[in-house]
């Protein structure tokens, strides 16, 4: 990947009503989950920016902040594309630190290489929102939903693949595992990786996740 092509961003504006603090900066593994979601996009060769978030995360990364805040992530995913000149950008969430690298590396370049205006995965049967990569050529239509005030982003992002002639491309997790292209270096199952980190329990669990895979690796 050459980084003139892409973007990364850690979505990381929500309010973390769940957890009772800035959820960004919540522990996991010895480090804030925002530095997680850092090393995922810079783990992929991408250079990583936070969208969305407060002043508390400028020493982390570079920070775009919402041109109007309270909008949620498709707020936070407008003005990051707003930003960047990149052709195509990634998307992570602040609280999915158990994606591995390589499904990022894997869903940015298939998506380079099919032109694929918005790029997602499924993991059983069920799309995923994020990871996502898309196309700047998305913005418009992304803005025009938002100013409608339309803010699901998986329906925005249909919206904006079908304004180019496109479907949003859903590659199937499993598959990836199953042709040996994505394998999660604690070696856990494909259903385990989209964890979201939204509550102390959430956090109790992700933990608890991670030492099932150590075991499973080293098949214990």
């Amino acid at each position: 990947m050459r980084a003139e092509d892409a973007a990364g961003f850690v979505l990381a504006g929500g309010r973390s009503s769940r957890m009772g603090t800035d959820k960004a900066l919540v522990a996991f593994r010895g480090q804030p989950l925002v530095a997680h979601a850092l090393g995922i996009l810079k783990g992929a060769g991408l250079a990583a920016s936070i969208a969305g978030a407060g002043t508390a995360l400028e020493g982390f990364a570079p920070v775009v902040r919402d041109a109007e805040p309270g909008l949620g992530p498709l707020g936070g995913i407008c003005a990051a594309l707003a930003s960047t000149e990149a052709r195509s950008a990634v998307f992570v969430p602040v609280d999915q630190p158990l994606l591995p690298v390589a499904l990022v590396q894997y869903l940015f370049n298939i998506a380079r290489i099919s032109n694929n205006a918005v790029t997602l995965t499924s993991v059983t049967g069920f799309t995923q929102t994020f990871p996502a990569v898309l196309d700047r050529a998305v913005l418009p239509t992304l803005l025009c939903e938002l100013h409608a005030g339309r803010r699901g982003c998986f329906a925005a992002f249909q919206a904006a693949a079908a304004s180019l002639g496109q479907t949003v491309s859903v590659v199937a997790a499993e598959s990836l595992v199953q042709a040996g292209q994505v394998v999660h270096p604690e070696g856990l199952p494909a259903d385990r990786w989209f964890l979201n980190i939204n509550s102390a329990d959430d956090l109790r669990s992700a933990t608890g996740t991670m030492g099932e895979g150590f075991s499973r690796k080293l098949n214990l």
